[in-house]
């Protein structure tokens, strides 16, 4: 008989799919007094696997990267015990200084919308309204190296 936890883990498309479906996640990179700093971001969950968020070049979170690259990630949803779903990801996360690439991630992330799914014209003018923003922004990728997840629906009513 499968464990607990086996019974409650995602499958790679149910994390893909969980994700998606998802606006926001804590990303908590570690502070300069040793304490965790988490805090809560508008993100894409990309194809090649990463997780990617835009912020600002001079804030907190980018100063805790500069020191130290290791950071965890932290998707949820549900209010009922038999409700609760997670994913949890040990990451490293990298600062990318790009315009274009913080363009993506900021329409994808929620400004905007996915520009593959947008007429040419449109995703170009979402772009061009985007920009500004992007300019003051750098990427955060964030490389998984462990991904931990939870699904307490799978377990049918029975704890």
């Amino acid at each position: 008989m499968a464990s607990r936890r086996d019974q409650i883990r995602m499958t790679d498309d149910e994390i893909r799919e969980f994700l998606a479906s998802q606006k926001t996640m804590i990303l908590t990179s570690n502070g300069h007094d040793g304490y965790p700093h988490p805090m809560p971001m508008w993100f894409w969950a990309a194809p090649d696997g990463c997780i990617y968020f835009a912020t600002y070049e001079k804030s907190q979170k980018v100063r805790n990267i500069e020191r130290d690259s290791r950071v965890s990630l932290l998707c949820e949803s549900g209010t009922e015990y038999e409700e609760l779903k997670a994913v949890f990801i040990k990451a490293e996360a990298e600062l990318v200084k790009d315009v274009e690439l913080a363009i993506d991630v900021l329409m994808r992330a929620g400004m905007g919308g996915d520009p593959d799914q947008m007429a040419p014209e449109q995703a170009a003018q979402v772009r061009e309204m985007v920009r500004p923003r992007a300019v003051k922004r750098v990427v955060i990728r964030c490389r998984p190296n462990k991904i931990i997840s939870w699904d307490h629906a799978k377990l049918g009513g029975t704890y």
